[in-house]
């Protein structure tokens, strides 16, 4: 079943008034029976396993999927999920995921886990449950079940409260980085990878030695792996998942943040070559285009942000590589004069409009800005005359948007602009 259906209210005319969960119409006495009919397939399972393959995988009966998802539907409410946590629902779940070897069963009671830990009193006692390791739930199901599988995770890092001990957990079982290396660097299921991918910047964001622990296994499995770089599910098809994208990118910024990413990436000229290859592909034939309105980068803002930064930490690091060489790059030289015409054309239009941004977005444009400049005040420092005619007559570089970026470039990069004007200045 792809869709759930409506949770249920009492039915039964002879349940006492009390058997109704909270202040819900949900009954108590159901859903306390829909609870035990969850052991029925571990039941049939064993009746049938005499003589049969260890590896199939045995269908769940309709009627009491149908019922089970209801309780997935209901679990949802706050009410339900305490009541849930009072009948010590989770050892039951939990049975069943370790003993089931039905994926849909699985699914649906690591989702009634997911939603039951959505709300902090109810986290904060299932993740006092040692039995709930990581290493019991990590099973190898189709995507379905391993994506609500990591909503799981990723609830329970959302609450501050309990996210010290799951972190604890997560570095205490190695299959973790595995498992999730292994999703990230196999996957073909787009909503998977964005959701793997925002348990990945959690954990940067929560734990620095858990960053220093991912980053061989982030690298070696995701980053670094052009010939299967199956980011490109959210990459190149960032138009049906923009935020999947955007979250991958933030975690390879994030790599680079400390020197043993940086090092990993520019260590090999191959790796890093596939990887500036790879993001300067996406800034130069996806992101801010020529034809593209200058209101656009109001959108791609975040994502620019990341990749740029990268890219401008590596050319920091190892810029005597060929792949980063100004000859083999004028198109991301004019993509970098490009942005930052695209970003003060908006910041014109605000003002001639008299409108005025939210202050997260222009916080978003300002970091944007700063990257870009930086980047590009590295690169004209460096940049050989003959190159510089080179742009001009590729179409790269105008005097509109040598002028804006010289703007830009004030006060903080005026050597690098400086320089760049007077080797240009013959050629505009």
């Amino acid at each position: 079943m792809d869709r759930n259906p409506s949770p249920p209210a009492s039915d039964d005319e002879d349940d006492p008034v009390d058997d109704a969960i909270g202040d819900t119409a949900y009954s108590k006495h159901w859903l306390v029976r829909t609870l035990t009919k969850l052991i029925q397939p571990l039941s049939n399972q064993h009746e049938n396993a005499e003589g049969a393959d260890e590896s199939s995988q045995p269908d769940l009966d309709e009627d009491i999927e149908n019922e089970i998802c209801k309780v997935w539907d209901m679990s949802m409410d706050q009410d339900v999920a305490a009541f849930l946590q009072e009948f010590k629902a989770a050892d039951i779940l939990l049975e069943v995921i370790v003993k089931s070897r039905c994926p849909r069963l699985t699914e649906i009671c690591v989702g009634i886990l997911g939603n039951i830990a959505c709300f902090p009193e109810t986290c904060q006692s299932i993740s006092r449950n040692d039995d709930l390791g990581i290493n019991h739930l990590a099973y190898t199901g189709y995507h379905k079940g391993r994506f609500v599988l990591v909503r799981l995770l990723l609830t329970c890092l959302s609450q501050p409260d309990v996210c010290p001990c799951w972190i604890e957990r997560i570095k205490n079982q190695k299959t973790v980085c595995e498992n999730i290396c292994f999703i990230m660097s196999s996957s073909t299921c787009v909503d998977l990878l964005v959701k793997v991918g925002e348990v990945v910047d959690k954990m940067f964001d929560l734990d620095e030695d858990l960053k220093q622990l991912l980053i061989p296994w982030v690298l070696l499995h995701v980053c670094l792996r052009q010939s299967t770089f199956n980011l490109s599910s959210p990459l190149e098809r960032k138009h049906e998942s923009p935020d999947g994208l955007e979250v991958y990118m933030h975690i390879l910024q994030l790599l680079t943040t400390v020197d043993e990413g940086i090092q990993a990436i520019v260590v090999s000229a191959e790796i890093g070559e596939n990887t500036w290859s790879l993001l300067c592909n996406i800034v130069c034939n996806d992101l801010c285009q020529p034809d593209d309105p200058p209101i656009v980068i109001l959108e791609q803002k975040i994502l620019l942000a990341s990749i740029l930064s990268v890219l401008s930490a590596m050319f920091a690091c190892q810029s005597q590589h060929a792949y980063s060489k100004m000859d083999r790059n004028l198109k991301l030289i004019g993509s970098l004069f490009r942005v930052l015409q695209y970003l003060r054309e908006c910041q014109k239009r605000e003002t001639n409009e008299q409108s005025k941004t939210d202050g997260v977005q222009e916080e978003q444009m300002t970091i944007l800005q700063e990257t870009c400049c930086e980047f590009l005040s590295n690169i004209l420092t460096e940049l050989p005359k003959e190159t510089t005619l080179e742009l001009i007559q590729e179409g790269y570089l105008s005097e509109e948007s040598c002028n804006t970026a010289f703007q830009s470039l004030l006060p903080l990069y005026s050597s690098a602009g400086n320089y760049f004007i007077e080797s240009s200045f013959h050629y505009i």
